[in-house]
């Protein structure tokens, strides 16, 4: 069975709340301290904890995140154009020059707290990989 990540390496340092780890998260801080950097670029996961040193390098969203920005973006995107069109039948390029930059906006805007939420979770519920030869 493969172990949950135990914890900072930083003596003394304990982890966060369930609610502080997600907003830390959402912010893209380190789940475990909240003031660590938890990527290293736009959707990459810092291997280490500058703060803390918290191993995230087991950490694995997978494709979580971007169901969750789908729902949620074609939600928003999807009933304000209906309401739009219901209510003012624009011409069909109106719907094209609106629409389509901001379910982009949208997406692009929420990837990243989401996979910080995501990994906050995973880290404060001590998720792990299942395998094949664990049954």
């Amino acid at each position: 069975m493969s172990e949950a990540p135990s914890g900072p390496s930083t003596p003394g340092a304990r982890p966060l709340d369930r609610r502080a780890a997600a907003l830390a998260g959402l912010r893209g801080r380190c789940p475990v301290c909240g003031r660590g950097r938890l990527f290293s670029g736009f959707l990459k996961i810092a291997p280490r904890c500058t703060a803390c040193g918290f191993d995230h390098g087991g950490e694995n969203t997978g494709d979580g995140p971007a169901a969750f920005i789908i729902l949620i973006a074609g939600f928003v995107v999807g009933f304000s154009a209906l309401f739009v069109e219901m209510r003012f039948s624009p011409p069909i390029w109106v719907h094209l020059i609106v629409w389509l930059p901001m379910v982009a906006g949208l997406s692009l805007a929420m990837m990243q707290p989401l996979k910080g939420l995501m990994v906050a979770l995973q880290i404060v519920n001590r998720a792990s990989e299942v395998r094949n030869d664990e049954f």
